[in-house]
C-alpha cells in the first residue's frame, strides 16, 4: 500500500476552510424549520431539504423509509399509536468493501407551537437557535465532511452510508430496527450530536429506559359514598415511594419519577393516577436488575392493594448503556489520533446521557459519537453553537473517511 502522509490529505482537505460561510446559511435555513418528533409536517419539510442536499453530492441511493408507528400511554391510561416521521437513508460507494455508517437524528425537542423558531448570531462566532446544536449543526458537518471526501482521491474507497432518523429526542424507537440492520451492513460508525463546548466527546453513556405505571381504582362520591371508593392516587403514591426508593438500593442506577397525572375534582374519590418515570443503567447489570426490580415492584403492589385497585407498567430499555472496549476504544483512539494531526485535541468523559450509539454499540458495532459541533445548553431556548466548529469538525470527519479508506481502521492486519 502506498503511504499517504499528512500533506496528502491537507490539500483536500484545506477546500473546507473556504466552505464556512456557506455551511453557516444552510444551518440558519435548517433551523429556522421546525421539525419536533411530532411536527411530521414539519419533518417532512426538513427531509426535502436534506434530500435536496444530500443528493447533490454526486450519484447515491436515496430513500425516505416510512417508520412503524410507536405506541404511549395516554393521559386516560390506555395505549394510544405515535407516529413519527421518514428516516432518511443516503449511500454512496456501494462498490466498495469498507464501508461506514454516519448517523444523526433531524428531529428536535421544540414542538410546532414552541416560542422558540428563530435562529440568530448572537456574535461572530455563535449561533442560537433550535436545532443549531443538537443536531442540525451535525448534519451541516457530515454533508461538508462526505463532499471533501467524494472530492479526494479516495473518493470511491469506501462505502459510506448516511442515515437521519426522525424520532431519536423520543428514544428511537421507531428507528431503532433499521439503524441495527445498517449496522450489520458497516465496520464503523460515526455520529454526530453534539461535542462539548470546548470539543470533549461522550465517551462511555449510560443506557436509559422510559416506563409508565398506571393505577385504576374506583371512583365514588367523596362525601356520600367514600367507603365504597377506591383512591388510585393514594395507591399510586405508595408505588412512587417505592419506586424512588430503588436508587438507594444500587447507586449505579438512577431512577427519575419525574410526571403524575390522574384525579379531578375534591369531591370524586379518583378512580386513575399515572406516574411516568425514567431508568438510567451504567452497566447490562444494572438494567437486568432494575428490570427484575421493577416487576417485583409491581407485583408486590398489586398484591398488597385493596381490592379493587390494580396496578400495571408500561414502557421499557430503548438504549442499552454504551461502553468504551474492544474495537470501540481502538476506535476512540484513532479519532484522537486524527484531531492531533489536525491540531484538535480530542478527549472523552463518560456521560449519563444516552443516543444512537447506544443501540449501534448494542448491536456490536463500534461507533464515536459527538462528533457534531461545538455546542451547549441543548433542550432549552438557549441552545447555542460554535460557528467556527463547522469547518473544524467538518475537517475531523473528512480526514477520518480518507484516513479509512487509504489506510483502513486500525483493528485491520494486527494494527
Amino acid at each position: 500500500m502506498t503511504t499517504t502522509t499528512t500533506t496528502d490529505y491537507n490539500r483536500w482537505l484545506d477546500w473546507l476552510d473556504g466552505r464556512q460561510e456557506a455551511m453557516l446559511a444552510r444551518l440558519i435555513q435548517w433551523s429556522a424549520i421546525n421539525s419536533g418528533t411530532r411536527n411530521i409536517d414539519g419533518l417532512g419539510r426538513m427531509a426535502e431539504r436534506l434530500t435536496e442536499a444530500f443528493t447533490a453530492l454526486g450519484p447515491a441511493t436515496a430513500e425516505a423509509l416510512p417508520l412503524p408507528d410507536g405506541e404511549e400511554i395516554g393521559p386516560d391510561g390506555a395505549p394510544r399509536p405515535v407516529p413519527y416521521g421518514r428516516l432518511l437513508r443516503f449511500a454512496f460507494n456501494p462498490q466498495a468493501n469498507r464501508r461506514a455508517l454516519m448517523v444523526i437524528h433531524y428531529d428536535t425537542v421544540f414542538p410546532a407551537d414552541s416560542p422558540f423558531q428563530t435562529p440568530r448570531l448572537t456574535d461572530a462566532d455563535t449561533l442560537h437557535g433550535p436545532g443549531v446544536a443538537d443536531a442540525k449543526g451535525g448534519i451541516c458537518v457530515i454533508l461538508a465532511a462526505v463532499e471533501a471526501f467524494l472530492r479526494s482521491p479516495w473518493g470511491r474507497d469506501l462505502g459510506i452510508e448516511v442515515l437521519l432518523n426522525p424520532d431519536e429526542e423520543t428514544g428511537s424507537l421507531g428507528s431503532a430496527p433499521l439503524l441495527v440492520e445498517a449496522a450489520g451492513r458497516a465496520h464503523f460508525a460515526l455520529l454526530y450530536e453534539p461535542a462539548l463546548p470546548d470539543g470533549t466527546l461522550a465517551g462511555a453513556r449510560k443506557g436509559s429506559g422510559n416506563f409508565s405505571v398506571v393505577v385504576r381504582g374506583k371512583a365514588a362520591h367523596a362525601g356520600r359514598a367514600f367507603h365504597d371508593g377506591r383512591n388510585a392516587v393514594v395507591a399510586l403514591a405508595r408505588v412512587v415511594g417505592a419506586l424512588h426508593a430503588l436508587n438507594a438500593e444500587r447507586p449505579t442506577i438512577t431512577l427519575n419519577v419525574a410526571k403524575l397525572e390522574g384525579g379531578g375534582p375534591t369531591n370524586v374519590v379518583p378512580d386513575l393516577a399515572i406516574a411516568r418515570f425514567n431508568v438510567r443503567t451504567e452497566s447490562h447489570a444494572d438494567q437486568h436488575w432494575a428490570e427484575d426490580r421493577l416487576r417485583a415492584l409491581i407485583a408486590d403492589a398489586n398484591a398488597t392493594a385493596e381490592d379493587g385497585i390494580t396496578v400495571t407498567l408500561a414502557g421499557g430499555f430503548s438504549r442499552p448503556p454504551k461502553e468504551i472496549a474492544g474495537r470501540t476504544a481502538a476506535l476512540y483512539d484513532w479519532v484522537k489520533a486524527a484531531g492531533g494531526v489536525l491540531g484538535q485535541p480530542i478527549a472523552w468523559v463518560p456521560t449519563g446521557g444516552c443516543c444512537d450509539g447506544n443501540n449501534l454499540a448494542a448491536a456490536g458495532l463500534p461507533n464515536v459519537d459527538t462528533l457534531g459541533v461545538r455546542g451547549g445548553l441543548i433542550h432549552s431556548d438557549r441552545e447555542f453553537m460554535t460557528v467556527s466548529s463547522l469547518t473544524e469538525r467538518a475537517r475531523l470527519s473528512a480526514l477520518l473517511l480518507m484516513r479509512a479508506a487509504a489506510e483502513g481502521l486500525p483493528w485491520e492486519d494486527g494494527r
